[in-house]
């Protein structure tokens, strides 16, 4: 009360002031008035909360302050490579995906993309009077730690092991998504987890990794730097692990002294999700001993606001803070302002909100632009890897699809993903663009060991009920209640015939964020024996009274006591915008590879899609089995249930193409020696199918590019956990890769002129002639690297500074020029100072670094004074 009581005359006098210079305001609240610059209005809200609701503030669930009518906020959203979380949206290539197409424009495209979206969507909510988790403005996107270390599972969110590459992805990405409006924000976009973290999963709540200066500078901090610099951005996420010592959200040197004093970064900084619980959680860091103390710390060291998990709200003990003289109130005010900058910006705390963000349309969402949009991204962001002249495949060719990965839509989206709008497997776009006589399709094995992926919907023939006269029908019945529990009496009964539910399928008057729940009974009559098994959304299944497992015996004609259940609640890691629920199941007890075999002695010429999938490398998993662990990898092999295959079918003496599917690096050394084509895809998004005939068919020729390098196996990295860059990406491995960052073929004939370089004020002109010697319309994707061997100290053996898209049709040449300037002709020093570089400069320009292909660069060196 007394704090309230010092606050009146202020609160008084800018109300007095607020009253004499805009009478036609008189009825709204200074922060409420879109006439007074920012600064102003957000002042004037942090002046009028008391403590207790400041603090309510800087939750990721921020709570409503129904004296002001501001209503409960919820931070934490995701658009990583499409809106996340929120029920249906455009899916595009995976961020690692993105980066493989080396496009500037086109990533400003996406992400200008996804902001429409995500406006619409967030309207609509309003609109609805419907405050959601993953429905807000803030996005915790884009990743952009460096992709070191070929294990680690979340690096496919990220857009490879360059810090160039990254930052200019991160560029476009955030210009995009934050719009280009003079007073509003379109979104927020967050640069996450600063820093020096890329693994592993399983550790990355208590362990503490050593970065020098220099790899500080070089490598980890740089896209940050250069990404803060060349936008406004609004937002930084920090990580999990500690950092030399400090957690990396309690860190003064990284977020003081390194983001704000040196970067100049002026927004907010999140936490990771349970990152402030860390610092006195007994399993994680515990460097200090009280939730108070963990949330003063991450507090004081530029932390604003904390996202809690299971760990809850830490930042709800900065009261008991305050009270024992561990924060001032001014840290806590200075942490709001910033957080209500970004909001009052986005326009949520204006009476009207008339400005273009609002009147987005929801048929933006999905719409057929937005699609082609998708199918382009996911052309661009194919590699082809090898190519002995089987590509392109030939019109009339009979077509052996097989593979796990084939008809998989896991492949589809990659992590932290929304449902795709109209998602198009493999074998979905080979079904539809030939006749069913000249395809023939097999899964061929399992994805890993026992797990699978051609899983279908359990059947409608298997399910019957009771019906009131005790008759048996066809079907189970379906029960909905109008909560998230089965107490109450179900507000709609009646009978559907399998559980393979979309949202639109679900009939119930529902909120986007309304809870509910579902229980389906009846008898299921498998009419096959077997060893099943089950893969299932949403929803909980019991056989005979015993809740199933992923797998399970049954037998053919005997009916079992079948009972379903389905809870849509509203916790962080669930989602009720738009919520699917299904019951799919597979029989194991198929021998997958004899007829895969069979139909691959039927066909001209086989295209095996394989690979991983993020139901295997991701985020913190509970799986582990042989080559992955946690999410992470511990090996980059194909797994053997594919590789066995693979062989079986090369026997045949057909012509075989590999489609490989994975977020990382995967070790195709046999693949590379063996087969005949191979193409990478990066999890491309919901038009991969179409994109992917597009390139087989030679409709499109490939033009991907990898943003990560192909290693033969792990066995000469350093440990995973050694984050010294020694021997680690294509600046520093000492090794032969089996295919380099940069690489990636065409089906066109590219080929460049001499380089001519010239000094000036700026820099380095760089100029040469790009011919296209086939008669096939094409991109390439031209690189430059500089090489500083006069350096005094270990310096990147070659390093990307510039690359550009070129379109040229058949027979056609163009000028290529670039300028470096003198910004990029330096070194970086052991105390992770930039220096002037003099000396010997070697300059490679082309499709690639000139590793493994060296007839697509030419070289020059100059002497740098």
């Amino acid at each position: 009360m007394n704090r309230i009581i010092k606050k009146l005359p202020e609160r008084i006098l800018i109300s007095a002031c607020f009253l004499l210079t805009s009478h036609s305001h008189a009825e709204t609240l200074p922060f409420q008035n879109q006439s007074l610059p920012v600064e102003t209005r957000v002042a004037d809200l942090v002046d009028r909360l008391t403590l207790e609701e400041k603090v309510s503030q800087l939750f990721d669930k921020s709570a409503a302050i129904e004296r002001l009518a501001i209503p409960e906020y919820y931070w934490w959203n995701e658009a990583l490579h499409g809106i996340a979380r929120a029920g249906k949206a455009t899916v595009f290539p995976q961020a690692i995906g993105m980066a493989a197409t080396f496009d500037e424009p086109l990533i400003y495209r996406i992400a200008s993309t996804i902001s429409d979206e995500g406006r619409a969507k967030h309207h609509e909510f309003l609109r609805e009077d419907t405050n959601a988790m993953y429905g807000g403005l803030t996005y915790w996107s884009p990743n952009i730690n460096i992709f070191r270390d070929p294990r680690w599972g979340r690096g496919q969110e990220t857009y490879g092991e360059d810090p160039f590459l990254t930052s200019r992805m991160a560029v476009n990405f955030v210009k995009g998504l934050e719009g280009q409006d003079p007073t509003y924000l379109k979104s927020v976009a967050t640069l996450k987890h600063y820093a020096v973290h890329s693994g592993p999963e399983v550790s990355r709540h208590s362990d503490d990794y050593a970065a020098s200066e220099k790899d500080l500078t070089e490598t980890y901090l740089r896209a940050f730097e250069d990404t803060i610099a060349a936008t406004n951005i609004s937002s930084v996420m920090c990580a999990y692990n500690r950092v030399n010592g400090s957690p990396a959200c309690g860190s003064e040197a990284l977020l003081q002294n390194t983001l704000r004093d040196k970067f100049n970064f002026s927004g907010y900084v999140v936490s990771d999700c349970g990152a402030i619980a860390d610092f006195y959680d007994e399993n994680s860091h515990h460097v200090v001993d009280s939730p108070a103390q963990a949330a003063a710390s991450a507090l004081k060291s530029g932390t604003d606001l904390n996202c809690g998990d299971h760990h809850g709200n830490t930042f709800s003990y900065l009261i008991e803070a305050v009270a024992e003289d561990l924060v001032e109130e001014s840290d806590i005010d200075q942490a709001l302002t910033r957080l209500l900058t970004a909001r009052m910006k986005l326009g949520m705390f204006d009476n009207s909100s008339t400005h273009a963000y609002t009147k987005m349309p929801m048929s933006v969402v999905g719409s057929k632009n937005h699609l082609e949009l998708a199918r382009e991204a996911a052309e661009k962001s194919m590699v082809l890897l090898k190519n002995d002249g089987v590509l392109p495949l030939k019109r009339n060719s009979k077509i052996a699809l097989i593979g796990p990965n084939a008809d998989n839509p896991a492949i589809l989206v990659g992590n932290y993903h929304g449902t795709p709008v109209q998602p198009v497997t493999p074998k979905e776009a080979f079904s539809q663009a030939l006749p069913s006589n000249q395809i023939g399709y097999a899964p061929g094995s399992s994805i890993t060991e026992n797990i699978f992926t051609h899983f279908s919907p359990v059947p409608s023939s298997v399910f019957t009920h009771v019906n009131m006269q005790g008759e048996s029908k066809p079907g189970l019945v379906a029960k909905y209640y109008p909560s998230s529990h089965f107490n109450l009496q179900p507000s709609k009964r009646h009978v559907e015939m399998n559980i393979n539910l979309k949202s639109e399928d679900i009939p119930f008057n529902k909120a986007s964020n309304q809870e509910f729940a579902v229980r389906w009974t009846g008898k299921i009559t498998p009419q096959e024996s077997g060893n099943y098994y089950f893969k299932m959304k949403n929803v909980e299944v019991y056989l005979d009274g015993e809740l199933t497992d992923e797998s399970r015996y049954l037998e053919a004609g005997r009916s079992y006591d079948f009972k379903a259940e389905s809870l849509i609640r509203r916790f962080w890691h669930s989602n009720v915008i738009e919520p699917e629920i299904s019951f799919n199941w597979l029989i194991e007890d198929k021998n997958l590879d004899s007829e895969a075999l069979r139909v691959a002695k039927e066909s001209d010429v086989i295209v095996f899609v394989g690979g991983i999938s993020a139901e295997l490398e991701g985020e913190e998993m509970p799986l582990e089995i042989d080559g992955f662990s946690h999410g992470d990898r511990t090996n980059i092999k194909l797994p053997e249930s594919q590789s066995s295959l693979l062989k079986a079918l090369h026997k045949l003496g057909k012509p075989m193409v590999m489609v490989n599917m994975s977020g990382s690096a995967i070790a195709l050394n046999w693949e590379d020696k063996n087969l005949n084509a191979i193409i990478q895809g990066f999890y491309p998004g919901e038009q991969t199918g179409p994109a992917l005939l597009n390139l087989l068919y030679g409709d499109t020729s490939p033009s991907g590019r990898l943003p990560v390098t192909f290693y033969s196996s792990v066995d000469d990295l350093p440990d995973f956990k050694n984050y010294n860059m020694v021997n680690r990406t294509y600046k520093y491995y000492e090794g032969t890769p089996l295919y380099p960052f940069g690489y990636g073929l065409s089906y066109a004939d590219f080929r460049y002129d001499k380089l001519k370089i010239t000094r000036s004020e700026k820099g380095l002109n760089i100029a040469t002639t790009l011919s296209n010697k086939s008669d096939i319309s094409a991109q390439e994707v031209v690189q430059v690297y500089l090489g500083m061997p006069d350096a005094p100290i270990r310096t990147p053996q070659r390093e990307l500074v510039a690359f550009k898209r070129v379109n040229l049709a058949g027979g056609e040449s163009q000028s290529v020029k670039f300028t470096i300037n003198e910004s990029q002709l330096v070194y970086v020093d052991e105390q992770g100072q930039r220096q002037p570089y003099k000396g010997k400069l070697l300059v490679t320009l082309g499709g690639g670094q000139g590793v493994k292909r060296s007839d697509n660069v030419v070289q020059h060196s100059i002497n740098l004074p």
